[in-house]
């Protein structure tokens, strides 16, 4: 969408860009600021392939297709966004040789970078466990977006698996302006003032919400489009 200087934006978990860029205004928020919306769903979300071979999934294989869209497309000037797993991946990118102008992780703390064995295990036991899980269980909502989104839990279960942890003494190679932008009320992948701190020209940005609500609201497409004009 657009026709100014590409964003490259990366959804989150179980979400898709329809879900997590179009559906409440985020990208129509950065077309409007003079940027070109690039959204590409991840592999086993949206309307991408969902493979059930393990050979599919090699390490890292997120942040590989990433590049590799990237490099297709010929991205030189551009700026890189990612919500939560698309945070994550962002970050892995940059640590792996993109070079966008600017860098924004949302709904992203440190320990979410750096604790994902934690993290990528919660995921997978509310995979394994999802039609056990009612309502009250720690797994509840996980599952809820999951049945919302349609989700193949058994290429997304390989997809998790394939998801590795970000060196927390890396951040410190990341050398482009860096935005933090999480909900006032989400932590769910740790501080994000701490992950700020941990980046050299990092900075963060607080908008309403908790990790989930946070993407329904117009201060979050605000926030990003704000930061990467400046």
């Amino acid at each position: 969408m657009g026709g100014g200087r590409p964003v490259l934006l990366l959804h989150g978990l179980f979400s898709s860009a329809e879900m997590n860029w179009i559906r409440f205004g985020h990208a129509q928020t950065l077309v409007d600021a003079g940027f070109e919306a690039i959204m590409p769903d991840l592999r086993a979300h949206g309307q991408s392939g969902a493979p059930h071979d393990a050979a599919s999934y090699p390490h890292d294989v997120l942040v590989r297709d990433v590049m590799a869209v990237a490099e297709e497309l010929d991205l030189e000037d551009y700026d890189l966004v990612g919500f939560s797993l698309g945070a994550r991946t962002a970050v892995s990118c940059v640590l792996a040789g993109l070079t966008p102008r600017r860098l924004a992780m949302c709904g992203m703390g440190l320990s979410g970078l750096s604790g994902w064995e934690r993290r990528g295990a919660f995921f997978i036991d509310a995979i394994d466990r999802f039609d056990e899980v009612k309502q009250g269980d720690p797994a509840y909502l996980a599952v809820s977006f999951m049945k919302q989104m349609k989700v193949d839990r058994v290429a997304a279960r390989l997809l998790l698996e394939a998801v590795e942890d970000v060196d927390a003494g890396d951040l410190a190679r990341i050398g482009m302006p860096a935005a933090v932008i999480c909900g006032d009320k989400d932590r769910d992948n740790g501080s994000p003032q701490e992950l700020a701190s941990a980046l050299p020209l990092g900075r963060h940005i607080e908008v309403p919400g908790t990790h989930m609500s946070c993407v329904t609201k117009p201060e979050l497409g605000q926030a990003i489009a704000e930061f990467l004009a400046s």
